[in-house]
C-alpha cells in the first residue's frame, strides 16, 4: 500500500499538470513515481530536469541504464529495477547484461569499471578510496565521464530512497529483487 498518493494526471493541476503532461507526450505514459513525485512539482521538476542534463551528457543510455540498475540492486528498490530493466531493454541491453548490472559487473572491462565504480560510491555513501577513482579513470574515464556516474548514481539514490518511503506501486513488469549470482 503506497505511502504517498499517486496524482492522477487528470486531476493534476497548475504546475504538476504542466509537468505531467510533459511526461505523457515525451514517453506516453504517466509512470507512477511521476504521479507520486508530482505531490510536489517542485521535486517533480528537478528530478526531470537532473534525469534530462544528463541525458545529454557523456554517459550513453546503456551504461546509464545500468549504472540504474546497480544502484537499484545495492539499494534493493523492487520499482526502480522493475522500470530500469523495462527501459535497459528498451536501449538494447539484453538479459544478461540486465542481470550483469544489478551484480555491477560487465564483460565489458570500462563498463565493468564505470559499474563497479558506482557500486562502491552506493556502499561506501561516497566515500570512496584512490584506489577507487585510479580504478575507473585507468579504465579509460576522463573527470567528466567520473563526474556523471556520480550524479547518476545519485539520481537514483534519490529515486530508489523515494520509492521506499512512497512506497510507490510498481508499474512495470516486475523485476525480483532477487538475482542468481551465477547468472
Amino acid at each position: 500500500m503506497p505511502r504517498l498518493n499517486a496524482i492522477d494526471p487528470k486531476e493534476a493541476t497548475g504546475k504538476a499538470k504542466e509537468l505531467l503532461d510533459g511526461v505523457k507526450t515525451k514517453i506516453g505514459m504517466v509512470p507512477n513515481l511521476m504521479r507520486t513525485f508530482a505531490n510536489s512539482p517542485a521535486a517533480l521538476e528537478g528530478y526531470l530536469n537532473f534525469s534530462g542534463a544528463l541525458g545529454g551528457g557523456l554517459l550513453n543510455a546503456k551504461l546509464r541504464e545500468q549504472i540504474a540498475l546497480a544502484v537499484a540492486d545495492a539499494n534493493n528498490c523492487e520499482y526502480c529495477l522493475s522500470a530500469h530493466t523495462a527501459i535497459g531493454k528498451m536501449v538494447g541491453l539484453n538479459e544478461n547484461e540486465l542481470v550483469a548490472s544489478r551484480r555491477a559487473s560487465s564483460e565489458d572491462a570500462k563498463t565493468n569499471a564505470a559499474l563497479m565504480f558506482a557500486h562502491q560510491i552506493v556502499v561506501k555513501r561516497g566515500e570512496v578510496d584512490d584506489t577507487d577513482v585510479r580504478t575507473v579513470r585507468g579504465a579509460g574515464f576522463s573527470d567528466g565521464e567520473i563526474t556523471e556516474i556520480i550524479a547518476n548514481v545519485a539520481l537514483n539514490i534519490f529515486t530508489n530512497y523515494f520509492n521506499h518511503v512512497a512506497q510507490t506501486v510498481v508499474d512495470f513488469p516486475k523485476v525480483s529483487l532477487t538475482v542468481a549470482k551465477s547468472a
